[in-house]
């Protein structure tokens, strides 16, 4: 006979862009019930009332609930450390939006009071169930392209910053706490394997001075392995998403939601290269291999459920399994957007020994 687990019973804190998308998942979940939000613009709260959805008066009444056995925080950044603190204390796990902070030594201070309240702590990264993520994941455990030597990842834009808080360094604001994370948090997750062991770090300020815009960050792993992550906001023609490459291949995702091209070689040492010829001289150096030498093939990319995450964090509280992204997790992509900040700052690099 089939056991029906009892649907676990979340509110959420903050009713803005990422508190109305939780919000949407949660009303329709298969694990969680919404008990309500709370949002101190009180607008907010009557658009979620207007919605069908119960707004509390006050954070602390929220809290105060004994139903609640889980918030999910979705506040500007600088906000997540307080109200997670208030919400252990008061008895309920906690979910935090990306970046979990905006400091190692705040997120080391809420995972000790995390596991003195004996409550679970987690940030939601949900681009780990993004396709192409997944899909370069498999490409490079799966050893198609021989030993992998670099990786490059990048998310450009053509629209600067969004106009609020996102501007504004003392709410957590800029391109590295805001998509920094995701690229960062995914790169580790497919280099878990490696150690990765220094940190490279330039900002842009094209249309902003007082947060980053944009940035590009080199990351070194051991054996050779490196990795760039950029993020742009002012690219009004946008580079490949994702790209791979190793000692006898190559991998491509051009951009969102488009599969992943992989080619890789069987014939190293072709001979009778054919040179191409252009205006100033001939090359036989970066002419195209014969396609006899190579073999390709295209990877759709998987369609995941982000969902899976409540559905593990449901199984976590009830002690069936781990939080999906752990403490640890958490502190390496805090610890290595703390080094790329500090390698802007001072224009050197910041060595480091961090892995999964």
């Amino acid at each position: 006979m089939e056991i029906i687990m009892a649907k676990k019973i979340g509110a959420i804190i903050g009713y803005g862009g990422m508190g109305g998308w939780h919000a949407s998942f949660l009303r329709n979940s298969d694990v969680v019930e919404l008990a309500g939000i709370y949002d101190i613009k009180p607008e907010r709260c009557e658009l979620a009332e207007s919605q069908g959805i119960h707004a509390y008066a006050s954070l602390e009444q929220l809290l105060a609930d004994p139903a609640i056995d889980f918030v999910t925080i979705a506040t500007p950044n600088d906000q997540h450390k307080p109200i997670a603190l208030k919400a252990l204390a008061a008895g309920k796990h906690v979910i935090s939006e990306k970046p979990v902070t905006l400091s190692s030594a705040d997120l080391q201070e809420i995972i000790d009071a995390a596991n003195v309240a004996g409550k679970l702590f987690t940030v939601h990264q949900n681009r780990r169930w993004d396709g192409e993520f997944l899909v370069m994941r498999d490409v490079y455990k799966s050893g198609d392209l021989g030993e992998v030597h670099h990786i490059e990842s990048r998310v450009h834009g053509s629209r600067g910053i969004p106009g609020d808080w996102r501007q504004l360094p003392e709410q957590g604001g800029g391109m590295i706490l805001d998509w920094g994370i995701h690229l960062i948090d995914q790169i580790m997750g497919i280099v878990t394997d490696k150690r990765l062991k220094k940190i490279w770090c330039k900002c842009d300020h094209i249309t902003n001075e007082l947060v980053d815009d944009g940035f590009k960050l080199e990351m070194y792993f051991e054996d050779n392995l490196t990795a760039h992550v950029e993020v742009g906001t002012s690219n009004f023609i946008g580079l490949t998403r994702f790209y791979m490459t190793g000692r006898d291949g190559s991998a491509i995702i051009p951009d969102w939601c488009q599969p992943c091209r992989v080619v890789w070689c069987h014939n190293y040492n072709e001979k009778e290269v054919v040179p191409v010829v252009t205006a100033a001289g001939i090359t036989k150096t970066m002419a195209p291999r014969d396609e006899k030498s190579l073999d390709s093939k295209e990877i759709p990319q998987p369609q995941a459920d982000v969902h899976d995450y409540y559905r593990n964090w449901v199984r976590a509280i009830d002690g069936e399994c781990e939080q999906i992204v752990t403490h640890h997790q958490m502190m390496v992509d805090m610890l290595i957007m703390e080094a790329a900040f500090e390698s802007d700052r001072t224009g050197m690099p910041v060595d480091v020994d961090l892995k999964f």
